[in-house]
């Protein structure tokens, strides 16, 4: 946008104009040409495809049949594919081996201890040599014993350990296909973004249908979800690795096979260990969310206690997700940095697996204890800690004692910030809207971009949302502005001060690890619902991107370029703002694409606290189980997501090459 001022000020002042005075008299002058359809789309052009879509999916369930089995065996096919695995490490680590349904079952085998999970996971800490983290995931899985969250968290944990698994699979499948196949990669790259860019609600309408509601329809929402990152990663990943290694290779004599599996993954791994990671935390991020389709666990008793407005429950199993989530984060960021070592030849089979030898041990000794000494097989409940009431006083507290100063904060930002967004984008002719939008995507991509934003504003006008969609650009647009006024400057001062770099840096990686849903339990609790309560809840879920691309920017300028400008007598403030800012902007750019991304999905999840954007549609969608709706606005939300990723990521290309970068 800077650059469109700069180079067409008479254009961009001349639109600049026009869009404002047809938002002050668009109204009149439609009344005058009696041609109200410029304000608003009518609703009798609306297209109804939400309705074929619906019409379709009941077609695919009820009557669509493939040879020799029909649709819906295939879908009960899927989930008895997931149920079996689920159930066994449900069993394993939460409710134990049953005999029987419902009141008649009787316990065969009991769940493993909490000592024995504890013992499980601090030997995985301990196969990356790092102390620290060992101390890290024993604390934290004790804290999750001893404030009273361990059964849901091990049930929490269960679809964790199915859903990862799966998910890393498949995406390292299609991530090996994709580096294969050249078509299958221009096929699945926009398939891709369409999956990373539909609000998580949209899976759960179709899934709801298609797989009924319980575990493990939530299970395959959540893979489904979790996905994407691994496939992009894994094709990143092979397409980056040095020419050299895979003639080496080649000249070796491997196979394609064997190049493939013993030469490129294996040089990958630091790489696709990445990927691994965004897919624990994306499954923690859908935990909540999957559990108004069947998913038990901490999601449930988060949602239970929003739904009841219990502030001290609802916190305190926030917190206990938030400490799985942390703890699960270290755990597999530390498996990328595990160097691999030559195994040694001359080592006794004893000697060499001794640590799982003993765990095992340990594991068998605590189980059969444990049916003489209650406490090995469960956390005493009498030495459960209640935290609830702490924070239901120190919400109460908060609300008496400064009442009139949030009341006051949040009635300003309505008043002179968020309204008038809001009001001049509902004022603004439709017409007028997507003519701006094309003529942005033609001045930064010609007439590819142009005819992309062109066609996708038209879709989201004629299946009657644009009046919701523009709501959900208002609450957007507001959350990101904030979010960059605050994360510019902070990653700003990252950039230059290594101090502030490290503690940043922390409290960065602690927001990116918290599940989405958790920011909702404080803000709803301290400013009730509504759109001012959305918007802190989308800027600190969006926050952390403004703050890291632009320290990444400032960081990585060119060394002689800034020498260069110390040689000529610049000050460090004068390099600051006339070398490092300008140069950092492109990054800076790609770090507000990124916050408008994860703001996009935020507010579909604060739908839950009475915004009426597109997010209510598929909300209601959901909750009516009327898939055409779901997808509809789904689609709408991900093909704004799409406009302003491909207009920002242009403009961001221009001012490289502009500036040599690329």
């Amino acid at each position: 946008m800077t650059n469109l001022i700069k180079n067409n000020k008479i254009y961009f002042f001349i639109f600049f104009f026009l869009t404002f005075f047809l938002f002050l008299y668009g109204k009149d002058i439609a009344g005058l040409l009696d041609a109200k359809w410029i304000i608003k789309y009518p609703k009798h052009l609306v297209f109804p495809l939400a309705k074929y879509l619906s019409g379709f999916v009941k077609w695919l369930m009820d009557d669509a049949n493939f040879i020799i089995f029909s649709f819906r065996d295939f879908t009960r096919f899927i989930a008895w594919i997931i149920e079996i695995p689920y159930n066994l490490i449900l069993a394993l680590i939460s409710k134990g081996f049953l005999s029987g349904q419902g009141q008649d079952a009787k316990e065969i085998l009991a769940p493993l201890s909490w000592m024995s999970v504890i013992a499980i996971i601090m030997f995985m800490a301990l196969y990356t040599k790092d102390k620290l983290l060992v101390f890290l995931v024993f604390f934290a899985f004790l804290y999750l014993a001893i404030f009273g969250q361990w059964k849901s968290s091990m049930v929490t944990l269960s679809s964790i350990v199915i859903a990862v698994p799966v998910g890393v699979v498949i995406g390292l499948f299609l991530g090996i296909l994709s580096y294969k196949s050249e078509i299958l990669e221009k096929i699945i790259s926009p398939v891709l973004d369409l999956m990373q860019t539909i609000p998580v609600f949209a899976y759960l309408v179709p899934i709801l249908v298609m797989f009924g509601f319980g575990p493990v329809a939530a299970l395959i929402a959540t893979i489904i979800y979790a996905m994407p990152p691994m496939v992009r990663t894994t094709l990143l990943a092979l397409k980056n690795i040095d020419p050299q290694i895979k003639e080496s290779g080649l000249m070796s004599g491997c196979t394609k096979r064997q190049l493939m599996w013993r030469v490129l993954i294996p040089t990958s791994k630091p790489t696709l260990m990445i990927g691994v990671n965004q897919v624990i935390m994306l499954s923690l991020n859908m935990v909540i969310i999957a559990s108004m389709i069947g998913a038990g666990g901490l999601g449930y008793d988060v949602l239970a206690s929003l739904r009841r407005l219990n502030i001290g429950a609802g916190i305190e199993t926030g917190v206990a997700i938030v400490v799985l989530a942390i703890a699960l984060d270290r755990l597999s960021q530390a498996f990328v940095n595990i160097k691999t070592e030559r195994k040694k030849i001359n080592i006794s089979f004893l000697k060499r697996y001794s640590r799982i030898i003993f765990l095992f041990l340990f594991i068998i000794i605590i189980y059969f204890l444990s049916t003489y000494l209650p406490f090995l097989k469960s956390f005493p409940e009498h030495l459960v800690i209640n935290t609830s009431a702490f924070w239901e006083s120190l919400i109460k507290y908060i609300n008496i004692n400064y009442f009139d100063t949030l009341e006051s904060i949040k009635v300003t930002l309505l008043t002179y910030f968020m309204l008038p967004i809001k009001r001049f984008l509902l004022g603004v002719p439709w017409p007028w809207f997507v003519l701006i939008i094309s003529l942005i995507g033609w001045h930064y991509g010609r007439l590819k971009l142009a005819m992309l934003c062109f066609l996708l504003s038209l879709f989201i006008v004629f299946t009657g949302l644009w009046e919701k969609a523009m709501v959900t650009i208002y609450l957007c647009g507001s959350s990101v502005i904030i979010a960059s006024i605050i994360g510019i400057p902070l990653g700003i001062w990252a950039g230059i001060s290594s101090k502030a770099n490290r503690v940043l840096t922390v409290i960065i990686d602690t927001l990116q690890t918290l599940p989405s849903f958790v920011y909702l339990i404080p803000v709803v609790m301290l400013f009730r619902v509504g759109d001012f309560t959305a918007m802190l809840a989308v800027i600190l879920y969006s926050l952390a991107p403004a703050v890291r691309y632009t320290a990444h920017g400032i960081k990585n300028i060119n060394k002689e370029i800034v020498d260069a400008g110390l040689i000529c007598g610049c000050s460090q403030r004068q390099i600051l703002l006339k070398i490092k800012l300008p140069l950092a902007i492109p990054e800076i750019l790609l770090g507000i694409n990124q916050t408008i991304m994860l703001a996009l999905s935020m507010l579909v999840i604060t739908a839950l606290v009475g915004t009426r954007e597109l997010g209510q549609e598929v909300y209601i969608a959901l909750t009516k189980a009327d898939i055409g709706r779901g997808l509809v606005a789904g689609l709408c939300v991900a093909f704004i997501s799409i406009i302003a990723d491909r207009i920002i990521k242009s403009g961001s290309d221009r001012l490289k090459i502009k500036y040599g970068m690329k």
